[in-house]
């Protein structure tokens, strides 16, 4: 004991700052032990979090792309060819035709001329008419297309627990949805008539300096078209055109109410028509409605006269023959695949789709 207590009382000092280094050495050992585990856990977590992302990523770009095709393959189609044909019914350039071809020889100057001004009209008109609805309906049906479709997708991951991930939303039911999908047909079934009279208008308004003897080349053939687009699109209220495309907005219903009675039906509406009346959606109709234009002008340059100047009144049966190219199914129309491949339009529909900022 007198040994250990002379050690003791010789090294005490010694043996409490070793023992204190010891002790305060594993006490860090502990806490960055504990650390680092944090720390890997935290890094599997944010690893989890950015596979989940780009699964979530994965899986909208798939659904994103099947709903491009939807549009092409099934919902275009259909409003295409009852919009090619209600257009043929309202607008009938083949009556005046037969009546020039019959009347050879026993119409006198003054009628010839008459029906020659008639079918000049008409066959701008329905060039132009097919022109712009064929352009605007593919654009509205994508707007549909993708909005619904967005809708639906998170609707799909709510139903598989992954709401948490994506913005709340009420459910849309089968019924909803189909009513919303045939507001494609509103411009055939029910504002056709009011388009063709305004347009109609438009192309008596910028025709009305052009002679029949006058020569028209690609270049004024695009030139005029383009100038009857722009007295149509500027001539009324902002975005009256949208009124052809989709029902008129229900006023005594308040969409921004939470009420139970303002159906998914009238939200999907009023989203679209949000997005119609956007300046981003009108910046991409002028560009593809320019861009399907110079087109039409290239493809009629491709028959006999044209590229180096034909007279306007030689123009019109030549107008007649491409007509119906502007409406042919999505396959085979140079019009929209233009319009599907332009990049501006890409850009839009993939923001609209990931609902970000147009």
């Amino acid at each position: 004991m007198d040994l250990f207590r002379g050690f003791w009382s010789k090294h005490k000092r010694k043996v409490l700052v070793t023992t204190t280094c010891l002790g305060s050495g594993y006490l860090l050992y502990k806490l960055y032990n504990a650390h680092t585990r944090k720390l890997a856990d935290l890094e599997r977590e944010l690893a989890n979090e950015r596979h989940n992302d780009e699964l979530i990523k994965t899986q909208m770009k798939v659904h994103f792309e099947n709903i491009q095709m939807i549009a092409d393959t099934t919902t275009l189609p259909h409003a295409l060819r009852r919009l090619s044909s209600r257009i043929v019914e309202e607008i009938d350039v083949s009556g005046v035709m037969e009546t020039l071809s019959r009347g050879k020889g026993t119409l006198v100057p003054s009628e010839k001329l008459h029906l020659w001004i008639e079918l000049k009209i008409l066959s701008f008109t329905r060039m132009v008419v097919s022109l712009w609805s064929v352009t605007m309906l593919s654009l509205y049906i994508r707007v549909q297309v993708n909005i619904l479709g967005r809708h639906l997708y998170i609707d799909t991951a709510r139903g598989l627990g992954s709401s948490h991930l994506l913005e709340e939303l009420d459910l849309i039911d089968r019924e909803d949805e189909q009513k919303f999908l045939t507001t494609a047909d509103y411009l055939a079934t029910n504002s056709m008539p009011s388009l063709i009279s305004h347009m109609k208008s438009a192309v008596k308004d910028v025709l009305k300096g052009k002679q029949l003897k006058d020569v028209l080349t690609t270049r004024t053939l695009e030139e005029t078209v383009i100038r009857i687009l722009d007295v149509f699109m500027s001539t009324g209220s902002p975005h009256h055109w949208v009124d052809y495309l989709m029902m008129p907005q229900d006023t005594t219903t308040d969409v921004s109410s939470s009420d139970a009675t303002v159906t998914k039906f009238h939200r999907l509406i009023t989203e679209t028509r949000e997005v119609l009346t956007s300046t981003e959606f009108t910046d991409v109709a002028e560009m593809a409605l320019k861009s399907c234009t110079v087109a039409l002008a290239e493809e009629m340059e491709t028959q006999p006269g044209l590229a180096t100047g034909i007279q306007l009144a030689k123009l019109l049966p030549q107008i007649e023959k491409t007509v119906p190219e502007i409406s042919a199914v999505p396959d085979k129309n140079r019009f929209l695949q233009l319009i599907r491949d332009l990049p501006e339009v890409k850009l839009f529909f993939t923001l609209l789709y990931s609902n970000m900022p147009l």
